[in-house]
């Protein structure tokens, strides 16, 4: 079975940026899954895995917008202290997350004042070129609800 659209892929990753240092890696670890087609996973990953087969093993390296896009210089915000509370004392270059009407949205902490926190939205790893290792684990269909739902289900993948 190849990697198509409404295919569950189950794979094994390893990411490096452009120094060679890897940022994350799951191969001693739950497989990730995600619903090929869905737009679950970066753009230039998900391309990279079109067409690909069980056991398959590749390395990718994606430009930044294959990745997490450009650094956009006025994509921050100013956030009332209190929406930040629950992430404890707020220091400059912490990852936080906070509640809007969208959902939740990650941040890094740019400036710290009394009562309010500059936040910049740009993706932590946006304008970087980063390197994948692939191991294709497995490949199914996606269940009828998975293509409602636009997302993979069970371990490894979204819970519900």
């Amino acid at each position: 079975m190849e990697i198509s659209r409404n295919k569950v892929v189950s794979f094994h990753y390893q990411l490096s940026n452009s120094d060679g240092t890897v940022l994350e890696d799951n191969f001693n670890d739950t497989p990730s899954l995600y619903m090929h087609g869905a737009e679950n996973i970066i753009s230039g990953l998900e391309k990279a895995m079109a067409g690909r087969t069980v056991g398959d093993e590749f390395e990718v390296t994606l430009a930044p917008q294959e990745a997490y896009g450009h650094i956009e210089p006025n994509k921050t915000e100013r956030i009332p202290a209190k929406y930040l509370k629950h992430e404890g004392k707020m220091k400059v270059g912490q990852a936080v997350r906070f509640n809007t009407d969208k959902g939740m949205r990650n941040a890094t902490v740019i400036k710290v004042g009394k009562f309010s926190v500059d936040v910049d939205l740009n993706h932590p790893l946006a304008g970087q070129t980063l390197s994948f290792k692939i191991l294709i684990k497995d490949i199914r269909d996606a269940t009828d609800e998975e293509i409602r739902h636009r997302h993979a289900h069970g371990e490894g993948g979204h819970q519900h």
